[in-house]
């Protein structure tokens, strides 16, 4: 019988893998700091579950990658963190910041399910699922007992089932608009959630970044972020709705370096590409044209944004070089010297 697990690895499951290795080890610099420096001792073990989680993944990755003689990647090390710096951010920030990670890693091992065929690698992307799964339900039911939770906003249930009847429903620019459909408002409310969580992150990454260059890269994304919140906002509150809370007040004051200026920009670009990933369900997810058409327009800033940033980490030779196919010209090319 055919041993599936030494079948050639598809770039569908290389991919996932080498991401997972590289984000697993950004995320074990960040939570060692939130670790040595928690106060709360009911967000500690929410913390050590978040370590250990994926100090599995890169134990199980590590003898994968040796064993399938493949390069283990660099990633991130001890030299990208000083945990016994001052504290940066709340305990409360640390929670929403973790419940945020949280739903990231549900979607991008979900995805990276839909494209494992050997049972290896889908066996493991099923528990690296299962444990952003129960990071989640951690996360959320300590928020709801502390009372630091944020729904979505409330709408009245239907009073029945009814189809749409005009194409003034797709209408934004001109005359009435409809309301906003409850799916509409979930987009908007998460897109102003996960900005201002970003702002909080980067504004706190500016306050002790070594290079004058990154420092100024993290306040123009600072900006971008609150820009965007605003526009969102505006929109709910047009409508009656009510705009989730900001964490400008999560930071402490202190400008003592934590993580290295390298460890800070792949976190700030590993953030625009969920924030790029965010706009485009949105922009399906939204039929009024005039919401639609506002996420076509963020997504090219941030888009070039993102671009600024890739250029600073391959001048600084922080950008670590994903897998890629052969190089058939250049093989050529050899052969014929």
């Amino acid at each position: 019988m055919e041993d599936k697990t030494k079948i050639r690895l598809t770039a569908g499951e290389i991919s996932p893998l080498w991401s997972q290795y590289i984000n697993d080890t950004a995320s074990i610099c960040v939570m060692k700091h939130f670790l040595e420096k928690v106060e709360d001792e009911e967000v500690r073990p929410v913390i050590e579950f978040a370590i250990n989680g994926s100090k599995k993944n890169i134990s199980f990755l590590r003898d994968f990658f040796t064993q399938e003689k493949f390069p283990i990647p660099i990633g991130f090390t001890d030299q990208d963190v000083r945990p016994n710096a001052p504290k940066l951010f709340s305990d409360t920030y640390v929670l929403m910041y973790i419940r945020n990670v949280s739903i990231l890693g549900m979607a991008a091992s979900g995805l990276a399910l839909g494209f494992a065929t050997r049972p290896d690698v889908v066996q493991f992307f099923k528990n690296v699922l299962k444990t952003a799964v129960g990071l989640q339900d951690l996360t959320r039911e300590l928020m709801l007992k502390q009372g630091t939770y944020i729904r979505p906003p409330f709408i009245s249930n239907p009073d029945k089932v009814d189809f749409v009847k005009k194409q003034q429903f797709l209408a934004g620019f001109f005359g009435d608009k409809r309301p906003l459909t409850a799916i509409e408002i979930t987009l908007l409310f998460n897109n102003i959630q996960t900005n201002a969580i970003g702002k909080t992150l980067i504004t706190g990454f500016a306050q002790f970044a070594e290079r004058k260059e990154v420092k100024e890269y993290l306040m123009r994304g600072k900006q971008i972020a609150q820009k965007h919140m605003d526009y969102f906002s505006d929109i709910l509150k047009k409508e009656d709705l009510p705009a989730p809370m900001t964490w400008d007040t999560a930071l402490s004051d202190s400008t003592e370096q934590v993580f290295s200026d390298k460890l800070m920009m792949f976190h700030v670009s590993a953030m625009i590409a969920a924030g790029i990933g965010n706009y485009g369900s949105s922009m399906s997810g939204s039929p009024r044209r005039d919401l639609a058409a506002r996420y076509a327009m963020l997504i090219p800033e941030i888009a070039l944004y993102a671009e600024d940033g890739a250029n600073i980490m391959i001048k600084h030779g922080w950008m670590e070089e994903p897998p890629q196919t052969d190089d058939r010209k250049r093989l050529i090319k050899e052969k014929d010297k």
